[in-house]
């Protein structure tokens, strides 16, 4: 009737000017009083200013505090109670996280632009009693190099010092040190494991690769990057190199690329050795000498086995047998470490997702992977994973963890939008020192927003943790900028946590601030018990090509066997198009007519032959509605049409190394017996059952082995129906045994 009774609006700190255009036209529909209905109306709107983090979608959460105020007006005037439910029970974090919540956003410096209204932020926990900590470790900074003797020669490889680096390795050390040592996590009494690990990152950056580097280094599940770009992945670069070989082998720079790669092992003296001096292209060297060292010959071997499969293998089957049964993963990992295992699995999952929409080719795989650059989101939430993961606080929004890590703390945002905005003009200027007046005003508008929205990102990310929020960071260069999360943490905590000297791995420590709230509550006891991993090697089936899959069975299909069915005689004639009419129309009677009452069958089958489609002589349609309406009298085969039958009944089964697929014309299950009927069309039919071709003595023997072995311990009868006639013709049992032992 054009009512609306109730509508919700959820997330709606979210929602844009635009999609709050459209709630406001429902609010008018709603308090107008529109509708043929008289109905209360309600609307229901949730949402929280203080995680409003989507400004990049065009979010503003200023809109929904201006639209709140819009429906309770309306509401007003309408005469229609409007409340305000403000949501401040957390049913996520303990104490100790939303203590130091609330002392962070109780700064006015923070708390602008989170409380939009200037109003308190204040948390109360569902969780009372429950053990709980907030740590804030202090920041890892550059250390003092020394200087290098300007030409002293590199022997070997010395990691840089890289802050990121050793943070990076300070978080990964501390998960290993509780999963070895078997800490427990208090609140729910039992050892802690990597899936109850969560690292929350402003943006993806080198530190991302890092602490992935870092938590395989130390054996631990980590879940990887929650986006990743397949074609930056280094791993990936060899695999596109190698196709890009396979599709030009006369590309010298790809395949000395490809050789000096992981998979083929080539230092710079045995690539140089190959290459200088070379008579024509690289590929055509390797070639003339692979049998000089066992080097060039495995690499010659190898290549030339993939290049004759490239034209032919779909993609997926060309690199996921180079990556398993050739070995390739092994020598990829060997080389680029552990972190390369994530986009090996996600470059085989490119190559199916590929070959779904696609015609599989190796040169159109190339080119979409490429073109696309295929960025994978991985959904790091599906599933119960017990891995670490490693998100953005953006991605990680609806999310939550018992443990919570902020590894990068200590920088700030600082890019501004290249199009301002002021109220609904939009500027562009190239740069800050070309601003105007109108332009300057609006990129201080612009950075206010940002800055504000900086630190609704720091509420996100510190409201995820349910039991312990640790704050780090690493500092680019002496100093750590104002405004950074760090320098807006750090004043708050002082005042209600204690100092505690912190370890930062390498012989390295220093002053740190703890809040911890003890478990007060009783835990109940776990009636499971934990299942530890067996980390043992992988056995040596594991790491051998996988035997060729069997062949198998080819389906025994009875009504369209192999051999040549015998020629049939059309009484129509042989060019006219009616060849098997007759046979045709016979099935078709036999197949309906028996749906019907007996006193309808003859009207029935009248109406249908004098079709005009068919284009029967009166004569023809008479003959043909009374034979095969005799058959249906037919004694020994009556129940065959009876209320028990059904018509092309498939039959599907397994009788020895021999699987059966096919479709009766006719069958009835009875108590004690099953009767099956195949339709045959041969003109002339055979006088007697000796005379019937081998070829259906087989096709019904089939039959009949499949049935016997669906319906045991009921005898099974087998007849053949010539359309001829038309006649019923049973076979006998013993002609059937002969046949089903092999002739």
């Amino acid at each position: 009737d054009g009512g609306i009774d109730h509508v919700l609006i959820d997330e709606a700190q979210d929602t844009n000017p635009e999609q709050w255009e459209v709630a406001a036209a429902i609010a008018e529909e709603f308090f107008a009083g529109a509708g043929a209905r008289e109905a209360k109306r309600t609307i229901f709107a949730v949402g929280d200013t203080k995680q409003s983090i989507f400004g990049f979608q065009r979010a503003d959460p200023q809109a929904f505090v201006d639209m709140r105020d819009h429906f309770a007006r309306r509401a007003r005037e309408a005469g229609m109670e409007f409340a305000t439910v403000p949501l401040q029970l957390s049913y996520r974090s303990t104490r100790a996280v939303l203590v130091a919540v609330d002392a962070v956003f109780a700064q006015p410096v923070t708390g602008a632009g989170v409380a939009l209204e200037g109003g308190e932020i204040r948390h109360e926990s569902f969780r009372t009693g429950e053990a709980g900590m907030v740590e804030l470790w202090p920041p890892i900074a550059p250390r003092a190099s020394e200087p290098r003797e300007a030409w002293a020669p590199a022997l070997a490889v010395e990691p840089g010092d890289s802050p990121r680096r050793r943070l990076a390795e300070r978080i990964a050390g501390e998960v290993a040190r509780w999963l070895g040592e078997g800490a427990m996590l208090e609140s729910q009494g039992r050892p802690i494991q990597p899936g109850d690990v969560m690292i929350l990152v402003r943006r993806r950056n080198s530190l991302v690769d890092e602490l992935v580097r870092a938590f395989k280094a130390h054996d631990i599940p980590v879940a990887g990057v929650d986006r990743m770009v397949l074609v930056h992945q280094l791993a990936i670069m060899d695999l596109v190199a190698l196709g890009r070989f396979l599709l030009l082998p006369e590309d010298d720079l790809t395949l000395a690329t490809v050789l000096k790669g992981p998979l083929f092992g080539f230092d710079e003296e045995a690539l140089f050795a190959l290459a200088q001096p070379r008579r024509g292209t690289l590929w055509a060297e390797l070639r003339r000498r692979g049998h000089e060292n066992p080097l060039f010959g495995a690499a010659e071997a190898e290549l030339t086995r993939l290049a004759a499969r490239a034209d032919f293998a779909p993609p997926y089957e060309l690199f996921a047998e180079l990556l398993s049964a050739r070995g390739g993963r092994s020598r990829i990992v060997a080389r680029l470490g552990p972190e390369a295992e994530d986009p090996l699995d996600e470059f085989l999952a490119a190559c199916l997702a590929f070959e779904r929409t696609h015609t599989p080719s190796l040169e159109g795989f190339l080119h979409w992977l490429e073109a696309g650059e295929q960025e994978i989101k991985r959904d790091l939430e599906e599933g119960a994973r017990e891995e670490v993961r490693i998100m953005t606080v953006h991605g990680a929004k609806g999310l939550q963890a018992p443990i919570v890590f902020l590894p990068d703390t200590l920088q700030t945002p600082t890019r501004t939008p290249a199009l301002l905005w002021l109220g609904d003009v939009m500027l562009w200027s190239p740069r800050v020192d070309d601003d105007g007046s109108l332009a300057a005003t609006a990129r201080d508008a612009a950075r206010a927003a940002r800055d504000a929205e900086h630190r609704r990102l720091l509420y996100v990310a510190m409201t995820r943790a349910r039991d312990r929020l640790y704050i780090c960071g690493y500092l680019a260069n002496r100093s750590a900028p104002e405004g950074c999360w760090y320098r807006l943490i750090e004043p708050a905590l002082r005042d209600i946590a204690q100092p505690v000297a912190i370890e930062l791995g390498e012989g390295e420590s220093g002053l740190g601030l703890r809040l911890v709230c003890p478990q007060e509550r009783p835990i109940k006891p776990r009636s499971e018990a934990a299942v530890a991993i067996d980390a043992t090697a992988l056995p040596r089936w594991a790491r051998e090509p996988a035997p060729p899959e069997p062949s198998s069975p080819k389906p025994l299909v009875p009504s369209a066997p192999a051999e040549v069915e015998p020629a049939v005689r059309s009484p129509f004639g042989a060019d006219d198009g009616a060849r098997f009419k007759r046979g045709r129309l016979i099935h078709r009677l036999l197949q309906s007519l028996p749906d019907l009452a007996p006193e309808r069958r003859a009207r029935a089958a009248a109406a249908f032959l004098a079709r005009k489609v068919h284009g029967l002589a009166p004569a023809e349609q008479d003959e043909i509605a009374r034979e095969t309406l005799a058959i249906f009298a037919t004694p020994d085969f009556a129940a065959l049409f009876g209320p028990a039958s059904r018509a092309e009944a498939p039959i599907v089964g397994r009788v020895g190394d021999r699987v059966i697929s096919g479709q009766v014309d006719r069958l009835c299950v009875l108590p004690h017996e099953v009767l099956v009927v195949d339709y045959k069309t041969n003109r002339p039919p055979p006088e007697s059952p000796s005379r019937v071709p081998e070829l259906y003595y087989s096709q019904m023997a089939a039959y009949r082995a499949a049935l016997e072995r669906i319906y045991p311990g009921r005898e099974v009868r087998c007849a053949l129906l010539w359309t001829v006639g038309p006649r019923l013709m049973e076979l006998p049992q013993a002609a059937l045994d002969r046949f089903a032992r092999g002739g």
